[in-house]
């Protein structure tokens, strides 16, 4: 590798341990708990990855559930660099994810369209079906 990219990564990762001591300072219990750095980095990596790739392949709840445990999570970084006080570029995208989780989650959760009542005109002893109702409205297209 060359050095460049080498100091780039030694550049990264004190910046990531630098906040990771102000997130203990702001929150002494994860220190208390034992968490380190590098595990808290990974729990969280693998719980974005696990709940990014449920709600890709599966289908329904689970990716509601995915959604929503995303949604906590995004909120709690929120949360962590609030309270550090870190500026707004530093959380910009965790913000805007999370708008999109919202959202995402909003339209997922809107009840279905229920078709409405078919109703039915007597002329005569027949039974049929009201004028604007018989032929499908101009610009709308039929979902089946």
């Amino acid at each position: 590798m060359s050095d460049v990219y080498l100091l780039f990564l030694r550049k990264e990762r004190m910046i990531k341990k630098r906040a990771y001591k102000s997130y203990v300072r702001a929150l002494p219990m994860l220190k208390k708990m034992g968490v380190s750095s590098i595990l808290l980095r990974k729990s969280i990596g693998a719980l974005e990855v696990a709940c990014g790739i449920v709600m890709t392949l599966v289908p329904g709840r689970p990716k509601d559930v995915a959604n929503f445990l995303l949604l906590l999570l995004v909120l709690a970084v929120l949360f962590f660099h609030q309270l550090v006080g870190d500026p707004l570029k530093r959380y910009a995208h965790a913000l805007v994810f999370g708008i999109l989780l919202t959202c995402r989650l909003l339209i997922a959760r809107q009840p279905e369209e229920q078709p409405p009542e078919k109703r039915i005109l007597s002329v005569n002893g027949d039974e049929q079906p009201l004028i604007h109702e018989a032929a499908p409205e101009k610009g709308k297209v039929k979902v089946s």
